[in-house]
């Protein structure tokens, strides 16, 4: 355990895919008191760039984005580039 918390590619990909899966769940809140959101694209680019494993989870715990299809491919592209970069590393 205390290997993972040394390693900063490891505490990169735990500190993006929590934040994705909180924003994810902070916009579904929001949606649903209609107020202010969270831009699309900021959700998207943090999911791309390793928050994927997050947003997949935050896709079926709150039933948030489920109907867009850009929201599957991204997440699923940031798993893809969580990999690539723990095999790299």
């Amino acid at each position: 355990m205390s290997e993972i918390i040394q390693n900063p590619v490891w505490m990169y990909l735990i500190l993006v895919n929590v934040y994705v899966f909180c924003l994810m769940g902070y916009d579904k809140q929001q949606a649903k008191k209609r107020r202010w959101r969270v831009p699309e694209a900021n959700l998207l680019f943090f999911g791309i760039i390793g928050g994927g494993l997050g947003g997949l989870l935050a896709r079926a715990f709150f039933h948030h984005k489920t109907r867009k299809p850009k929201f599957l491919v991204c997440f699923l592209v940031g798993v893809v580039f969580d990999g690539l970069l723990l095999f790299f590393s």
